[in-house]
């Protein structure tokens, strides 16, 4: 799979920001994907801070929170769906001022010695909803400390000795993974808090729903603007390069405790008042607010979605490279009104369709008619990717391989012997050619040297492997990506070339009620 270079595209135009071409991120480009390499220098500081700085930070931050405990314990006593009184009661103010300060003290003592905020935060009755991006850190929980605003929480959160309680005192919405009705309530709940004219807390949401590396923005859930009230984008800015650069909890930790100094930028932008159009239309709302904040930030948008954090970080015997073309293949579906999640249901249909092509080119009109979707500037460019040279044919076996991929990217196995189905000859066996074929499009990239695993597997040396082979061979040697395909490219030639961009760390709660039900899903670590 390879993107033939085409210019971006701009964004619709709307009653905000109208006639503006707005920057769109390189198509191929990863923002779910990170890679860090320490220097000898960095390696030393680290390996000193964690044996003399680290346990002294780590003793004051426990102890911090141990403080804060039974303050917030006494606090959140009582209904939990009450609304708070106005004006709040001078001993909820001072514990306020007191919460602040410890939780300040903590984060001082974490090496945030200086917490640079820009702008002025509007009141609850300008702005009822904070809007944050980029999500990349758990130190993105920073500015909800120091303005003690609510947020959504999967309702599991609660349920987390201490910090749970310290959760419940900020009166948070709740969204259950378990309950089917969950996220049409939390919505509800968001949209009453909204509109009660101030009476509630502000509430911070980060539209993007879930960890990126800051190199752009992706799809804003709608979550936060079906209220269709004003919001107030609140942008976050990490100057330091180590700080939360993990999926881990414990290795953020870890080493952002071992910096001498970390440093985020808070900056409140000016409100933002949704049009009659935006009211109507969330997702126009949310697309325009990422705009401002990407204007901001001074960085690109992506129509990249939370369903695509998890393509990108699903675990499996063949882990996706930083720039794999799958992600703009799922985004083209996408775009097209074609959801993984149904097409699923017709993968052995559309194999079987695409077997009895046996490799003969289908032109676009042809390609449109196997999708069910008239021909459009989407579908040229879903074309384009498996028509690398260009000649405007492409092999329809390959568009149903990455078509596998991306409806069930962690059962690797499964895309690997439905291919074999449709590349195999009668008894099912494939050559080193049709190999390299599978395994490139299962990557998503545009060249992959397969020549020493193929001579592993065919042992016999007939020149030819069946699918029991290739299984039989991964289950002797399940890391056997690592050993036979990654050594060669570590840097594997790919649809779009991008320089390496920072890893996700950590996962926010997705309530929009129109998500799909994947995005209910854990979403699992990459292997690195």
């Amino acid at each position: 799979m390879r993107l033939r270079g085409r210019d971006p595209r701009a964004a619709p135009s709307s009653s905000a920001g109208a006639g503006d071409a707005r920057l769109q991120a390189p198509p191929g480009r990863n923002p779910f994907v990170h890679e860090l390499r320490l220097g000898a220098l960095q390696k030393a500081q680290v390996a000193v801070l964690t044996l003399t700085l680290f346990p002294v930070r780590l003793l004051v931050v426990v102890l911090m929170m141990l403080l804060a405990w039974p303050l917030a314990l006494v606090s959140s006593l009582g209904p939990a769906g009450q609304e708070p009184e106005q004006p709040p009661a001078l001993w909820r103010r001072v514990v306020d001022l007191l919460l602040k300060a410890i939780m300040r003290t903590m984060w001082l003592a974490g090496g945030f010695h200086h917490v640079v905020v820009k702008g002025r935060q509007a009141p609850p009755t300008e702005a009822a909803i904070l809007t944050l991006a980029p999500h990349s850190s758990y130190f993105d929980a920073i500015p909800v400390t120091m303005t003690m605003s609510s947020v959504v929480m999967k309702a599991e959160s609660r349920d987390i000795p201490i910090w749970g309680t310290l959760i419940k005192y900020i009166r948070p919405v709740f969204v259950s993974r378990t309950d089917q009705d969950s996220r049409r309530k939390t919505v509800e709940e968001i949209k009453r808090r909204a509109q009660s004219g101030g009476k509630w807390p502000q509430i911070m949401i980060f539209p993007e729903g879930t960890c990126t590396n800051r190199t752009c923005l992706i799809t804003f859930k709608p979550g936060a603007f079906i209220p269709g009230v004003p919001v107030q984008p609140v942008v976050l800015r990490y100057p330091n390069k180590l700080v939360s650069v993990f999926s881990h909890a414990l290795k953020i930790l870890w080493l952002t405790l071992c910096q001498l100094h970390n440093q985020v930028e808070i900056e409140f932008l000016p409100v933002y008042t949704p049009s009659e159009e935006e009211k109507k239309d969330p997702a126009l709302y949310a697309s325009n607010v990422r705009q401002v904040m990407a204007e901001a930030l001074g960085v690109a948008v992506t129509d990249y979605t939370f369903e695509d954090c998890q393509l990108a970080l699903a675990e499996g015997q063949l882990r996706l490279p930083a720039d794999t073309c799958l992600l703009e293949f799922a985004r083209l579906l996408r775009g097209l009104g074609l959801k993984p999640e149904r097409l699923e249901q017709d993968l052995e249909r559309h194999a079987e369709r695409a077997r009895m092509t046996q490799g003969r080119g289908v032109t676009l009109p042809e390609f449109a008619v196997q999708l069910g979707v008239p021909e459009s500037e989407s579908l040229e460019d879903l074309f384009s990717l498996f028509d690398e040279g260009g000649g405007g044919e492409v092999d329809l076996r390959e568009y149903v391989v990455a078509l596998s991929v991306v409806c069930r990217p962690a059962r690797t196995l499964d895309t690997i012997q439905l291919a074999f189905k449709m590349f195999g000859s009668q008894d099912g066996s494939v050559e080193e050619h049709a190999l390299s074929s599978i395994l490139k499009t299962a990557l998503g990239v545009a060249e992959l040297t397969v020549t020493h695993l193929f001579r592993a597997i065919d042992q016999e040396r007939k020149g030819r492997i069946t699918f029991a082979d290739f299984e039989k061979f991964v289950q002797a040697n399940p890391d056997f990506a690592e050993e036979y395909l990654y050594p060669e490219q570590t840097r594997p030639r790919s649809c779009a070339r991008t320089p390496p961009a920072p890893t996700p760390n950590g996962f926010c709660a997705d309530f929009s009620p129109e998500s799909s039900a994947t995005g209910t899903e854990p979403v699992r670590k990459k292997l690195d």
